[in-house]
């Protein structure tokens, strides 16, 4: 794997400068896609869909706990497998402190298709807190496009928002899409050697659940 050239002091500042321009560019032309994405036009839910949490049954609107804004990542957890999807592991490790969303008015919750005991031993497994509930006698991931006539499982993302009773799906992403949600990429991002994912057959193939990495 190649490394940057040796410069002086001067030439580096240089180069960063003008990096720094194209990073600002970056940075106005995200939030330009950002204002976009909240004027994109939503549409009312009308079907009803039930969820097993730890608490018990819930509606999609129980999701949201009050909240007006409801993030859902649809987490891939096949009801055959012992254990949940490598990737998606990788993008609930780098969830922060709830309360940050909480404070502005939205709640992240993941669901699943596989049966809730089994989520529940895989999140004390993973030590994590995160809400997590089960479509497993529901259609919401095959209406959500998470889940193909097949059986197979993708993962992805959707937004919902709550005025009243009333919820309205807003946004959907799926594949790279969730690559910005993922902060260990946002700082390899930022290191001379990046992802180090050149040469291998798909870029997930380094990725583990975080108990299974070894020295």
């Amino acid at each position: 794997m190649s490394v940057p050239p040796v410069v002086t002091r001067d030439e580096w500042l240089t180069a960063r400068e003008e990096l720094l321009r194209q990073e600002k560019a970056l940075t106005r032309m995200r939030d330009a896609v950002s204002a976009q994405r909240r004027q994109l036009p939503m549409v009312k839910l009308d079907k009803q869909y039930t969820f097993e949490g730890s608490d018990g049954p819930a509606t999609l609107l129980d999701l949201f706990a009050g909240r007006r804004q409801l993030i859902v990542r649809h987490y891939m957890f096949h009801p055959n497998w012992d254990e949940g999807c490598v990737g998606c592991s990788l993008q609930v490790d780098n969830l922060g402190h709830p309360n940050h969303l909480n404070a502005r008015d939205t709640t992240l919750v993941l669901v699943s298709r596989a049966p809730l005991a089994k989520l529940e031993a895989f999140r004390k497994r993973m030590d994590w807190t995160v809400p997590w509930f089960s479509s497993f006698d529901s259609d919401f991931n095959q209406d959500f496009h998470v889940t193909n006539a097949a059986g197979g499982e993708s993962s992805g993302l959707s937004v919902f928002l709550r005025d009243g009773d009333e919820v309205f799906h807003t946004y959907s992403s799926s594949s790279r899409g969730g690559d910005i949600l993922i902060n260990t990429y946002n700082y390899l991002d930022l290191t001379p050697l990046g992802r180090q994912e050149e040469g291998l057959d798909y870029p997930q193939q380094w990725w583990r659940l975080h108990d299974r990495y070894t020295d």
